[in-house]
């Protein structure tokens, strides 16, 4: 690494939240920590490369406006929260401005409207973590947290400001329990799930426990254990698969709950749940309002998990079959939609849908409307195998990548889809990570028509 001193002027961001500048020879700067219009005169260089270097702003005169100061003490060694130096509003306003900028140049589309953003809370708002684990010998300690930005190396972490309290507060309780274990060498990771009446610590184990190991652990959760907030400790020896409960066995289901449906979700640890609870909430009841489902009209739900959007829709009257490619996720969602006493609504099958030769498009294609909720990857298959002249008569995509979604919006575009609107999801904050919700309507009613012949 090497430490420049010079002046750059950082004309934008990227979409990680780097400061971007251009020397006079064409060159381009990434530089973490500088924001538009600052002016760096030192940085340290990370990547050089022949048109580009990678790096870190050291000095920066004139500041901008919309630096802050962050509020966790370990960034900018911690690599979980790129955006900190950020205010909240602002890095809403930086996203919304990367998905209208990917709509633009990658799918030549711009929306008729800009929904206002989703968001929430900037803190203790992360209900789902995976933290690393690193016993060190030298040190003669344990460390639990997060990589450290650009490094394999664990973070030295006391407290984590994204996770609930409740659990940012047993990292340190955490590190000394791990440092007493027989087997403090070979448990590399610690998984949290935060429901609504449990919340689950996982630990990953290379090694059998022995009975004076399997003591310490029932006596840190005795210790730790609220009313307020219970806790369960499991266990993963293997694969995921492996993964059981351990102490304390009778303990109410996880699970989250979608309040303005009358809906409980339960899930498993390793299950995907959204990681912001009370976002996801809200992008539940946006969805709606964009699809408006309504009694009897038939609505598939593409990528459905474990039922998140499609119980939604169910309770709205609609019919709704859910499509997921995990034979595990379509058994957790019926039996959602049981517990719900929504089985009659829902059906849930299971497909590729990355796979043209597993999709039923000659059904799928009638169906009144839409819901995609595709992976990074989006759902180019997907809607590139929609019959040009047959379609639901409403989309709502929600996306993950802007990127992918701007690409399958050009796609839609051309099957004659109209981008009515579309705007951002905070879903995790101080991150560059954005997501997103667009709604897709058929330029004329041909689905309509069709329906009726």
């Amino acid at each position: 690494m090497n430490t420049i001193t010079e002046n750059i002027t950082i004309n934008g961001l990227d979409s990680e939240g780097r400061g971007v500048a251009r020397n006079s020879e064409g060159k381009v700067y990434f530089l973490t920590n500088a924001l538009p219009n600052e002016i760096v005169t030192e940085y340290i260089i990370r990547r050089n490369k022949k048109n580009y270097c990678e790096g870190d702003a050291v000095c920066i005169n004139k500041k901008s406006h919309i630096r802050t100061s962050p509020i966790c003490p370990h960034f900018g060694i911690c690599g979980g929260c790129s955006l900190q130096h950020i205010n909240h509003t602002a890095q809403v306003a930086i996203k919304q401005r990367i998905l209208e900028d990917n709509l633009l140049h990658i799918g030549k589309i711009k929306p008729q409207r800009i929904l206002p953003a989703i968001y929430g809370m900037d803190s203790a708002y992360r209900f789902r973590a995976r933290m690393s684990v690193k016993y060190v010998e030298k040190k003669g300690g344990v460390l639990v947290g997060f990589h450290e930005k650009a490094s394999p190396f664990v973070a030295d972490m006391h407290q984590c400001i994204i996770l609930p309290q409740h659990v940012s507060k047993l990292i340190d309780p955490l590190r000394q329990l791990i440092a007493k274990l027989s087997i403090k060498d070979k448990l590399p990771q610690i998984e949290w799930a935060v429901g609504a009446h449990l919340t689950v610590i996982a630990f990953r184990i290379m090694e059998a426990l022995t009975e004076q190991d399997q003591q310490l652990l029932r006596d840190f959760i005795d210790q730790h254990q609220t009313n307020k907030n219970p806790i369960q400790l499991w266990l993963q020896p293997g694969k995921p698969d492996t993964l059981h409960p351990f102490y304390p066995l009778q303990m109410p289901a996880l699970s989250y709950v979608l309040n303005e449906f009358n809906l409980e979700l339960k899930y498993h640890p390793t299950e995907f749940t959204q990681v912001n609870a009370k976002v996801n909430e809200i992008m539940v009841s946006r969805a709606m309002q964009l699809l408006q489902p309504n009694n009897g009209e038939n609505i598939i739900d593409m990528f459905c998990g474990l039922g998140n959007f499609s119980l939604p829709m169910a309770r709205k009257g609609a019919n709704v079959i859910g499509i997921e490619g995990a034979q595990s996720l379509v058994n957790r969602a019926t039996q959602n939609a049981q517990h719900n006493d929504l089985s009659e609504k829902c059906k849930f099958k299971v497909a590729n849908l990355f796979d043209p030769k597993q999709f039923d498009m000659q059904h799928w294609s009638q169906c009144d409307k839409w819901l995609i909720d595709p992976p990074r990857d989006g759902a180019f298959e997907l809607v590139n195998a929609l019959p040009n002249q047959q379609g639901p008569q409403r989309i709502v995509y929600v996306s993950c990548k802007s990127a992918t979604l701007a690409r399958d919006a050009q796609i839609l575009q051309n099957k004659g889809y109209i981008l009515r609107s579309a705007g951002i999801i905070n879903m995790f904050a101080h991150t560059s990570h954005v997501e997103s919700i667009a709604l897709f309507e058929k330029k004329h009613d041909i689905h309509n028509k069709t329906m009726l012949e």
